[in-house]
């Protein structure tokens, strides 16, 4: 039998979720029944914290949970981030299937979007997450300042294009 567990330890736990959504209480019940919380008041509590700023992204939720009491805090990737910062409408993804992301970002959100995802990335300095960040953009399907990602990564090798390395 395992050991008896402690309320007063913290423990992380981490779920995808679909943005300002009350997600199905059987897919959150395995992770944070055995910890003594409700399914769905923490699925009520991630929909609310998710409403607003990543409604109808799918975001990494990262639970604290800690003497029965969660804490919902959003953990986002770099397509949410990307998609983001193309500044699309919400929509409902039980309606709308399929949808290619044509915009255009800036390089500056690029940039803004490298410094968040820096902590995660395993390139050495910031061109590399600025490069990786470029190919997130080429897979969602936008452009970065008319051009395309795919062309701004050769030109980050070559040296035409300068970006900060911190």
């Amino acid at each position: 039998m395992p050991p008896k567990f402690d309320p007063s330890t913290v423990i992380e736990v981490f779920v995808r979720v679909t943005g300002g959504e009350v997600g199905a209480a059987s897919s959150l019940a395995p992770k944070i029944g055995p910890l003594g919380l409700s399914p769905k008041k923490i699925g009520e509590d991630i929909a609310k914290d998710t409403a607003k700023d990543w409604k109808g992204l799918r975001v990494t939720v990262k639970l604290t949970v800690q003497n029965r009491q969660a804490k919902v805090s959003v953990v986002p990737s770099a397509g949410a981030l990307v998609i983001k910062a193309l500044k699309e409408p919400p929509r409902d993804r039980k309606k709308v299937k399929n949808v290619k992301h044509l915009g255009n970002i800036t390089m500056d959100d690029v940039i803004s979007i490298a410094r968040i995802m820096a902590p995660r990335s395993c390139a050495r300095d910031l061109s590399g997450t600025i490069k990786e960040i470029l190919g997130t953009a080429q897979s969602v399907g936008c452009t970065v300042d008319r051009a395309f990602p795919r062309d701004l990564c050769k030109q980050i090798d070559s040296g035409e294009l300068d970006v900060p390395r911190k």
